[in-house]
């Protein structure tokens, strides 16, 4: 296994978790929809998505990458 594709394990993981808090705060969010922590849950999931995002672009490069070596 390249270091890269190793890397990339690491951050799928990482992905994973944040999936798993993105889904938290989505569920705390649907439980009191007009309160002011469902409004910062929410704010707090797109926050989330968009790490998640960029992992997933992190993964992809390194395993561009890996093939190359």
């Amino acid at each position: 296994m390249s270091t890269y594709e190793a890397i990339a394990e690491r951050l799928e993981a990482i992905e994973e978790e944040l999936r798993d808090l993105a889904y938290e705060r989505l569920s705390d969010a649907a439980a009191s929809p007009e309160s002011d922590e469902a409004v910062a849950a929410v704010a707090e999931e797109k926050r989330i998505l968009q790490a998640r995002r960029a992992i997933a672009k992190a993964i992809q490069a390194l395993r561009d990458h890996s093939g190359d070596q």
